[in-house]
């Protein structure tokens, strides 16, 4: 079997768009991947693109030496978006390595590990009070409609959930311009108003519920040790916190009760070894459609030697469910993932297979690769490249 062709195909997403690699084979197995952030997506089709000749006329089936060879290509431009392209290709090239061998990449890794992964509903209340409109549902307009969607992903099975902190009534943009602060502190006001909206969301759903806080790389340490410590009467499932330095996001850990997350913002074994060695956080984060398979499993391996478990990080289309999935189902230490019930409207139709979730649970593939693929007929229609 050979490669024939590498494409990149961007859609329209949710915020941002979606990014898919695709390659095909003179066996007529075509291999489909979901990759990057969306942030950069021309980019990221760019970098594709020149990884190209790499690739053409090679067995895809050996994919560690395929990928040993696309970061010799890279080595001198490593990581970022670089690492994003790389990843495309690689798990690309793991879903012909399943269909031809009628198995579920979790299963050609040694699997699964388990017929279901715990997830919790992501951007519960930021995706309505962002993008209501295009996903056509209630925007956020006050207070009482953070109650609404809390109660609504109980009642829809969920024991876990994940937010932002929103400002009711505001679109993406004027809450942007409030978070425009000197140095990255946190205001007494924004303090008030963040205890406020977790208190609300714990009221509603009640003691049980797990409640994750993501404040992404909005503070500095100072800032986020204030807010760790103020809603520690809530008991988080985690506050999660993009600090690109180990040592202060330790001094953070230790200065609250509330239990610490990060990781999501780091690529490959190098950049998250000072942060398990130092065990800055309780939980890593990572992001498999950001590094690949072969990196996240390498991650999640040397987090399992800490004693440490992990929660991928996963927010983009189907395809990135499918394949986080896979990931989940290859380790021991994947405590709980991260899954988007309420999304783009054309969602479900841009895939040939959906994710079942029951109850807060969601089963692990078992169709050959990835165990879905791209609508490649809808996907031209929504092709923004």
């Amino acid at each position: 079997m050979k490669i024939t062709d590498i494409e990149v195909i961007v859609t329209k997403g949710i915020g941002k768009p979606w990014v898919f690699c695709i390659i095909q084979t003179d066996d007529g197995i075509t291999g489909f991947s979901e990759f990057g952030l969306g942030a950069l997506p021309n980019g990221l089709a760019g970098l594709v693109e020149d990884l190209k000749p790499v690739m053409i006329g090679k067995d895809p089936l050996p994919v560690e030496r395929r990928y040993a060879e696309l970061r010799a290509t890279t080595e001198y431009s490593t990581g970022g978006a670089t690492q994003n392209a790389l990843a495309g290709i690689e798990l690309a090239l793991w879903d012909i390595k399943g269909k031809e061998a009628g198995k579920s990449v979790a299963e050609m890794l040694g699997g699964p590990t388990k017929e279901s992964q715990h997830v919790y509903w992501s951007h519960l209340i930021t995706y309505p009070a962002n993008f209501a409109e295009e996903m056509q549902v209630p925007p956020i307009a006050d207070w009482s409609d953070i109650r609404r969607c809390t109660r609504e992903a109980v009642d829809a099975g969920y024991d876990a959930v994940k937010t932002n902190f929103v400002f009711p009534g505001m679109n993406d943009k004027e809450r942007r311009a409030m978070m425009t602060r000197p140095g990255l502190s946190v205001t007494p006001s924004l303090l008030d108003h963040i205890e406020k909206q977790i208190g609300l969301m714990r009221d509603e759903g009640g003691p049980e519920l797990g409640i994750a806080l993501d404040i992404n790389k909005n503070f500095r340490p100072e800032a986020q040790i204030q807010i760790a410590q103020r809603l520690e009467k809530f008991k988080l499932m985690w506050i999660e916190i993009d600090n690109p330095d180990p040592v202060s996001l330790r001094h953070v850990r230790d200065s609250t009760t509330t239990t610490v997350l990060t990781g999501e913002a780091l690529l490959g074994v190098e950049q998250y070894r000072p942060f398990l060695e130092n065990r800055s956080m309780a939980i890593a984060k990572l992001d498999m459609q950001w590094q690949g398979l072969i990196s996240s499993r390498q991650i999640c391996l040397m987090a399992d030697a800490f004693q440490m478990n992990v929660a991928p990080h996963n927010f983009n289309g189907h395809l990135s469910t499918f394949q986080s999935l896979n990931l989940a189902a290859s380790v021991n230490n994947a405590k709980i993932m991260e899954t988007d019930p309420i999304s783009a409207v054309f969602r479900d139709d841009l895939f040939t297979n959906s994710p079942v979730v029951k109850n807060g649970y969601a089963e692990i593939p078992s169709g050959p690769g990835w165990g879905t693929e791209l609508n490649m007929e809808l996907a031209r229609e929504l092709q923004l490249n």
